[in-house]
């Protein structure tokens, strides 16, 4: 069974910066990486979540998922939007990556045709299964965060108010969330659920 919480605990840490694109002619810490991702993030959750973004602008295609994680990290990463060619200790053997995709693309056009669930339950069942798959060498849980406001956004509801240091220890939400990806691991998704249908 395929986890989305292995060591979540203490989050991916960054210690690799290979692909950086920032300017090379300093030392950036952590925190100086970590705005100029939000900076970038801030122009793809314009784009997406000011309105309600149609089907053409976020289609929830193969392609266009990848599209979104470079818009979110390409000014700041060169691996954005590439499967990554590592295991790590979050996410599925990285061979398993383009067949999970596909397989979760065709379940949320499923799911939308068919209506299965509701869209707070759609758009938990896209962020959990993005966390599990885990494509890219790192910010797959603010894509997979953002996969989920885009659904929503884009089916009638505002979007979640995520706290994007979700995972730093000192937030108060982060042993409320480990245990929810935890409990949806296991099938129960009422807790992810609960927190998809607090917006702003």
């Amino acid at each position: 069974m395929i986890h989305s919480t292995q060591p979540i605990d203490d989050a991916t840490p960054l210690d690799d910066i290979s692909g950086l694109k920032l300017p090379s002619n300093k030392v950036y810490t952590l925190r100086e990486i970590y705005i100029a991702e939000a900076t970038n993030i801030a122009v793809a959750t314009i784009k997406y979540l000011s309105a309600s973004p149609s089907k053409r602008r976020a289609p929830f295609t193969y392609d266009w998922l990848s599209k979104l994680h470079v818009e979110m990290f390409g000014n700041v990463w060169d691996w954005a939007g590439k499967f990554r060619q590592v295991e790590l200790s979050i996410g599925i053997k990285a061979y398993q990556i383009p067949t999970a995709l596909k397989e979760l693309v065709d379940d949320i056009a499923y799911w939308d045709k068919h209506k299965t669930f509701d869209i707070y339950e759609t758009a938990t069942r896209i962020h959990h299964r993005a966390v599990q798959i885990h494509p890219y060498k790192n910010g797959n849980g603010r894509w997979s965060r953002m996969l989920a406001n885009i659904y929503l956004r884009q089916n009638g509801s505002m979007p979640v108010k995520w706290q994007e240091d979700l995972l730093s220890k000192e937030n108060p939400k982060r042993d409320e969330y480990i245990l929810a990806l935890k409990a949806a691991d296991n099938g129960d998704y009422s807790s992810l659920i609960a927190m998809h249908t607090i917006t702003y």
